[in-house]
């Protein structure tokens, strides 16, 4: 994988946990131009839950009325309940709890009738096999999806025509992400439609995409965007610290992203960025048209603009079922490797003399660092080539017992100890030495992100042969890719990945 050493060297530093932005980007880069991370993360992601409480109100209070009315007083809590929870689930799978930048209601209204439909049908059935003296006459049953379809009709109407009055009255501060016209163009709607509760104040040109022409006076925060046919100049946020300024200054609930956002790395760990931060993140343009389903024509727009809202729910990342797979599977490990585990010492210590062990410092999660253990397999010149030198490929001073251990990667078995502790998982990405970790940040725009989960002994990198001298950009996007998608089947089929390869003797 990495060089080793006796020691670890403790010139580089990485900034203490509490300088840290845990849910994105976990460590914060050195201090320098361009480099400043977003303030913290609002508490509560209040926004989703205030969309949400008004419709899970209005549907609750829909269908027990409905029920009241026509099961009678007596319906029990149970069947109330039941019913509700059916609605609750199939209208959240339907999405009528993500409207648009412009809900209708009579756009629900079809789904709101099949829903209602669905669950009535299936509550008369229940009750006609348990009681099928109270089974519910086919008029009836009509009669209850219809007046269940109007109150729920009627409810949401309410909900939109207040929230439509209240975006007037208070838009929310936007930033708009993008480059050429169609920024423009959409800075100039949200300014002529307060209805879309959305108040831009500032165009955010990613860093590898550059204004063109006359369009891009300049990359700072005083220059002024060309004014479109309807709205203000807008200052041109180029720069990690203007993005700061503006997001402190005229506290940012949304951010628009005209452009995809998954187009290039900085596009990406911008967008990153805005997640962490809370605010809500929406696609426009080009951007929604091109990620997702196809938006409804008649509500997700933003005049003439196809808009979508972005899920920012953050990946599941393991928690507690992760931490008892590794914990079950490295004290099992211990246990079955121990005499492996003594010969593997044992030969260390005919070959290279005494220190059968090495520790070294590494980065794990959320930038904290830590003592990795391994076998030692060769002796660096001084601790600063331990902890600067990347690749030992060939490496004459390395022992023929050496490249034994490295060949079979059995000199990674002591950091199962590392798992035990909680510094390490058995899957995840493989953390590196404070001076590479340093280096990389500055270098490559998504390296932080990886830091949201626990270092691990192999991860989808090195299964898929990212070991040693190989591409840190490749590495990082399939550790993303793994964090993100994480699942308890996918570090299975990791770990039955890793110990195949280490039975084809595929390591470094």
């Amino acid at each position: 994988m990495t060089t080793e050493s006796a020691d670890a060297h403790r010139s580089a530093r990485v900034p203490p946990p509490s300088a840290v932005p845990r849910p994105a980007a976990a460590v914060r880069p050195p201090r320098g131009p361009g480099r400043e991370t977003l303030p913290p993360p609002r508490p509560g992601r209040g926004v989703r839950r205030r969309t949400v409480a008004p419709l899970l109100a209005v549907d609750a209070l829909a269908t027990a009325a409905t029920a009241l009315l026509v099961l009678g007083p007596g319906t029990a809590p149970t069947a109330l309940g039941l019913l509700l929870a059916g609605l609750l689930l199939l209208h959240s799978h339907a999405g009528l709890y993500r409207p648009g930048p412009a809900p209708r209601t009579l756009n629900d209204l079809p789904t709101l009738l099949g829903r209602s439909a669905v669950c009535w049908c299936a509550a008369a059935a229940v009750l006609a096999a348990v009681r099928p003296g109270q089974a519910l006459p086919p008029a009836l049953l009509v009669g209850a999806v219809a007046v269940h379809t109007a109150l729920g009709c009627g409810g949401r109407a309410a909900v939109h025509r207040a929230r439509r009055a209240a975006a007037r009255r208070r838009p929310r501060a936007t930033l708009i992400v993008g480059t050429g016209p169609a920024a423009r163009q959409l800075a100039a709607v949200l300014h002529t439609h307060p209805e879309y509760g959305m108040r831009p104040v500032g165009v955010v040109t990613p860093p590898s995409l550059p204004p063109a022409g006359a369009d891009a006076p300049s990359n700072t925060a005083g220059s002024n965007t060309p004014p479109g046919p309807a709205g203000p100049p807008l200052p041109r946020l180029g720069s990690a610290q203007d993005i700061t300024r503006a997001v402190i200054q005229h506290t940012v609930r949304d951010v628009v992203f005209t452009l995809p956002p998954y187009g290039d790395p900085h596009t990406t760990a911008l967008l990153r960025r805005f997640i962490a931060q809370g605010s809500a993140v929406w696609l426009a343009g080009a951007a929604a048209a091109r990620e997702g389903r196809t938006p409804h024509a008649d509500t997700d727009h933003l005049r003439g603009f196809a808009c979508r809202l972005l899920d920012t729910a953050p990946p599941r990342h393991g928690g507690g079922s992760k931490r008892l797979l590794d914990l079950t599977l490295a004290a099992s490990g211990l246990v079955v490797t121990a005499p492996v585990l003594l010969g593997c010492a044992l030969a260390v210590r005919l070959a290279v003399g005494p220190g059968v062990l090495f520790r070294q410092e590494r980065i794990g999660r959320g930038g904290r660092s830590f003592t990795l253990l391994k076998f030692r397999t060769w002796q660096p010149c001084d601790e600063h080539e331990a902890a600067t030198r990347w690749s030992l490929a060939d490496e004459s001073r390395m022992s023929r017992v050496g490249r034994l251990l490295r060949r079979t990667s059995l000199d990674e078995l002591p950091q199962l100890w590392n798992v035990l502790r909680g510094e390490m998982s058995l899957v995840g990405p493989r953390p590196e030495r404070p001076f590479f970790v340093e280096r990389f940040l500055g270098t490559c725009p998504d390296y932080g992100a990886r830091l949201r989960m626990p270092a691990g002994m192999t991860g989808l990198a090195q299964v898929h042969g990212l070991r040693g001298d190989t591409s840190v950009e490749d590495r990082v996007r399939f550790d993303n890719l793994y964090i993100d998608s994480w699942s308890l089947r996918q570090d299975l089929l990791i770990l039955l990945r890793t110990v195949a390869s280490v039975v084809r003797l595929e390591g470094r």
